[in-house]
């Protein structure tokens, strides 16, 4: 089991956990100034970047080679260039590329990077037309994964070294949840999990995912109150943070390899809304 070796303040629920250089970056839900700063050795509050015409925020994720933070929110993707914090948006649709619209509904549009040596893009995960689709940095679609059927509800996409895709999917009513080594075709290679449950072989609404430098995947597992580790080829390793050590729920996962730090966001969700949040590293 992980150490928790810091909390950072309760506020308005926690949407996103990020870090960049010497920076740490959390985004809240609240209407401006929604990404908070810190600084990862001291964890002091440096400042506050808004976001402005931003809708409901969903995720975000820093790159280090465009030195930028990208935003979800409802319809559009933010790009936040640092140091400075100048934003720039574009917004996608269902089969189109720059600068026209996608609709994003409510548990889609989480964000992660490609990991290859010569493409820095940003992918996002789709939930209502259970699609991957993958974008440059000034939101030029590259490509698109359409998933089979039984995937429902796909709620987050990570990358791994080899260039393969691990999904993770279900929601409240569906009849799996997993987390899926996904083919270059949208099929699904190897999964883990299965019908919503508490056990080791199983997961209840996998929500978001990390990777580290040696494609161990760590997800977030709300309903079980606990973020479990499993191998390049998805088998169960050990949680590695449990319900004792989280105040609500875990909703977004960020690791710096560097630190051999995990970022938690712990979310409170009372009658189906988040109403508050925290992160524990």
């Amino acid at each position: 089991m992980g150490r928790v070796t810091h909390t950072l303040p309760e506020g308005e629920p926690v949407f996103g956990v990020t870090s960049l250089d010497n920076q740490f970056y959390l985004l809240r839900c609240k209407p401006s100034e929604q990404i908070e700063v810190y600084d990862v050795d001291s964890y002091c509050l440096q400042h506050c970047l808004n976001v402005p015409r931003c809708g409901t925020v969903y995720d975000m994720v820093a790159c280090g080679h465009n030195h930028c933070i990208y935003v979800a929110d409802t319809s559009r993707i933010h790009k936040v260039d640092l140091p400075g914090g100048a934003v720039r948006r574009w917004s996608v649709n269902e089969g189109s590329g720059l600068l026209s619209k996608w609709s994003v509904n409510e548990g889609s549009g989480l964000l992660s990077l490609t990991v290859t040596v010569v493409a820095h893009n940003v992918l996002v995960t789709c939930c209502k037309v259970r699609k991957i689709k993958e974008f440059t940095t000034d939101g030029q679609l590259v490509r698109e994964i359409v998933l089979p059927q039984h995937v429902s509800s796909p709620l987050h996409t990570v990358q791994l070294s080899s260039g393969d895709l691990v999904v993770c999917h279900g929601n409240r009513g569906d009849p799996l949840h997993r987390v899926c080594l996904i083919g270059s075709d949208g099929q699904v290679v190897k999964s883990h999990g299965g019908p919503p449950g508490a056990g080791k072989q199983q997961v209840n609404l996998p929500l978001h995912m990390a990777v580290d430098g040696n494609d161990f995947i760590f997800v977030a597992d709300p309903n079980n109150q606990r973020v479990l580790l499993l191998s390049p080829t998805l088998t169960y390793i050990r949680d590695v943070v449990s319900s004792e050590q989280l105040k609500w729920r875990p909703s977004r996962l960020s690791l710096d390899v560097q630190r051999r730090r995990l970022y938690v966001a712990d979310d409170e969700i009372k009658d189906g809304k988040y109403t508050a949040g925290r992160v524990i590293v």
